[in-house]
C-alpha cells in the first residue's frame, strides 16, 4: 500500500536534517518525539485525535501511559466534577 501525504515545509526541513527517506521516516520521527501528535495528525491529514489513535494502533505504535498518568487524569476529572 502506498500512502501520499502533504508534508509542511517546516517539518520537511526538520526531517531532512536528520537524513533519510521522508515517506519512511515520518512514523519514526513521531515515535522519536521529533514530531508532536498535532503535527503528525496534520501531516497525515486527520482532523480528529481518534483518527490518529486508530492509525497508530494499526501500525503497532502505543503511547507510553503509566499508572501515574492514569491517576493524574482521574484526579483532574474529579476536580471537574466527573
Amino acid at each position: 500500500m502506498d500512502v501520499t501525504v502533504h508534508i509542511p515545509d517546516d517539518l520537511v526541513c526538520r526531517m531532512t536534517e536528520a537524513r533519510g527517506d521522508l515517506s519512511r521516516r515520518a512514523l519514526e520521527e513521531y515515535k522519536g518525539g521529533r514530531i508532536s501528535s498535532p503535527e503528525f495528525r496534520h501531516l497525515l491529514g486527520f482532523g480528529a485525535r481518534y483518527e490518529l489513535d486508530g492509525f497508530l494502533k494499526a501500525h503497532g505504535v502505543y503511547e507510553d501511559y503509566t499508572m501515574e498518568d492514569l491517576e493524574r487524569e482521574r484526579e483532574d476529572l474529579r476536580r471537574l466534577g466527573y
